[in-house]
């Protein structure tokens, strides 16, 4: 695939998933924010709104402001930057183009809220069965896990051939 085609399909990946990311955020907030959680399917799914200030499960959340600058902004930033700018110049491969862009979406996304909200990033769903449930997540969390996972079978997938 020529490298114009795969910046193309690679901007388009990182303007949907962060897209996304963005209007569910916003719902988020105009229809969550102050109320109760909204139970789905027995509450295996819950829609709750919290402001995350840490990275996983709140790791970081009592840092220094130019710690948590240099850990959750720049850091994330330059590393997002690489890999896109890896995937339109160099990467070959489609798919992995895709799925590397969906992870570097994801962290763009909550690098937004970081930057705009005051470190808080805006979460909102929970899955789980009983007290047996995941943190609260967000959209470009799904992208995060869901790019990594898919990357690491179409990466063993390729390996096995």
């Amino acid at each position: 695939m020529n490298k114009s085609n795969l910046a193309g399909i690679s901007i388009i990946t990182l303007v949907i998933n962060v897209l996304l990311d963005r209007l569910t955020k916003i719902l988020a907030v105009e229809m969550l924010r102050g109320k109760s959680p909204i139970g789905f399917f027995y509450n295996t799914f819950l829609l709750v709104y919290t402001e995350n200030s840490g990275a996983f499960l709140g790791l970081g959340s009592n840092w220094y402001v130019p710690i948590k600058y240099v850990v959750f902004v720049i850091i994330p930033l330059v590393i997002c930057i690489v890999f896109f700018l890896y995937c339109c110049l160099r990467e070959k491969n489609r798919w992995r183009a895709i799925l590397i862009v969906t992870i570097v979406a994801g962290g763009i996304s909550n690098l937004f809220d970081r930057l705009f909200n005051g470190f808080s990033v805006i979460d909102f769903m929970n899955f789980g069965i009983g007290n047996f449930r995941t943190g609260i997540l967000n959209v470009a969390d799904l992208s995060v896990t869901f790019g990594a996972i898919a990357l690491i079978l179409l990466e063993y997938r390729k390996q096995n051939r």
